[in-house]
């Protein structure tokens, strides 16, 4: 493997970025099948750079063709004959990268690859432009196979070499935050003066203490008066531990009947591997749980303010979007302490960070919180505080600096 220079290219107001997005539309509804807190990533980063005079070019697959979805965003639906699923498309992956080459090549100044998908047709599609590639991992499949349950099947060897080689290769890549930024390191021997980190943002003008009416996500006569208000957001999936939060439900119940309970999982599921309406029932706590599908940002916003405490048992997170966002809207979160998690949330002072996943101790810290009214309010309001940090300009500004670097650096090919 060569090292060669990538001829120097001027960041100007007319600079073009083409972003690929195989798997899933950045503009999809989060929460359901493969769309995710990435969509939101993309979307989010995409506008950001639009206000700092980028135009951005989206490909994903698909079949509506070209639409200018914003002033400055162009997402291009392609049609290469293949289901658009993560599995569809890694078992004919070669077929996807030699159709979208076949296409006419946009005139842009470098790639921005996102999820290891993308990054191998990011890796043929930058070679063939002569550009250089920026790749975020998002999740990577080392990282899930050192915390996955007994239960969950390992990522394929096909995704670890490919995401090995885009570690190699690519001429940059972005970490949400300094534990991915190490994982990228010990997991794949990324060069660490090739990773910049660059946290993700939250729409403060959406996710915010203040606004529309704390109860309007719920609808009438849903919620119990004097119950400690629960909610879960995002796919539903055992990587992201719903099961992990009915199980301290039930274990609470037992423990503690004292309290109440009033719990929300919002989303759908994902990826075939949990029955949640099943386990709610095994577990008995049908009278606590209310299962619903995704909602739009707003929705979801208003579904945090009217929560006590936003929840994310995940074996592991690069960041955690939805954290950030409850925080913004003055609600404390309990979450794993692993990954991106430890940095989103600041434990005992916007949360709490509990050490694995056993029910027991969530259902401790859901009890804890319960029994220390004003020291959850403190939490709320330091989280407002600590998630102001965290903005899409900033996101896009740090993302324009890395795209500088990479124009004028190395690039690897």
């Amino acid at each position: 493997m060569t090292l060669v220079r990538i001829p120097r290219r001027a960041v100007t107001a007319s600079a073009r970025v083409g972003m690929v997005c195989l798997h899933t539309c950045p503009f999809e509804q989060p929460g359901a099948g493969d769309a995710g807190g990435m969509n939101v990533y993309v979307r989010q980063l995409a506008r950001g750079l639009v206000r700092r005079g980028w135009t951005v070019h989206i490909t994903t697959i698909g079949t509506l063709g070209r639409v200018e979805v914003e002033p400055g965003i162009v997402v291009d639906h392609v049609d290469v004959g293949v289901p658009r699923s993560k599995d569809a498309l890694a078992a004919a992956l070669p077929t996807v990268v030699e159709n979208l080459r076949a296409r006419a090549a946009d005139d842009v100044d470098l790639l921005h690859s996102h999820y290891w998908l993308s990054g191998v047709a990011g890796l043929r599609l930058a070679a063939d432009r002569g550009v250089p590639l920026v790749h975020t991992m998002h999740t990577m499949a080392r990282v899930k196979n050192a915390h996955r349950g007994p239960s969950q099947r390992p990522e394929p060897e096909q995704r670890v070499d490919a995401e090995r080689r885009i570690a190699a290769e690519a001429g940059l890549l972005l970490a949400n935050g300094a534990s991915e930024a190490a994982d990228l390191t010990r997991f794949y021997g990324a060069d660490p003066s090739r990773v910049a980190v660059v946290p993700p943002g939250v729409d403060l003008g959406v996710f915010r203490p203040e606004g529309e009416a704390e109860n309007e996500a719920d609808e009438p006569g849903a919620g119990t008066p004097g119950r400690l208000r629960v909610v879960l957001a995002g796919r539903m999936q055992r990587h992201k531990g719903p099961q992990v939060l009915l199980q301290a439900v039930a274990r609470l119940r037992e423990q503690r009947p004292d309290i109440g309970l009033d719990v929300r999982i919002i989303g759908a599921a994902s990826g075939g591997d949990l029955d949640l309406p099943a386990l709610v029932t095994s577990l008995g706590v049908e009278d606590a749980v209310r299962l619903e599908p995704p909602v739009p940002p707003r929705r979801l916003a208003a579904a945090f303010r009217a929560a006590d405490v936003v929840v994310m048992p995940s074996a592991h997170e690069s960041f955690g979007l939805v954290a950030l966002e409850a925080q913004a809207c003055g609600t404390p979160v309990i979450a794993t302490d692993a990954g991106g998690l430890a940095e989103a949330v600041q434990d005992g002072e916007t949360g709490i960070l509990v050490p694995g996943r056993d029910p027991t101790d969530w259902a401790d810290a859901l009890a804890r919180l319960h029994d220390d009214p004003a020291g959850r309010a403190a939490l709320a309001t330091r989280a407002a505080v600590h998630a102001r940090a965290f903005t899409w300009d900033n996101t896009a500004a740090l993302t324009e600096d890395a795209y500088r670097r990479a124009l004028s650096g190395l690039s690897r090919e």
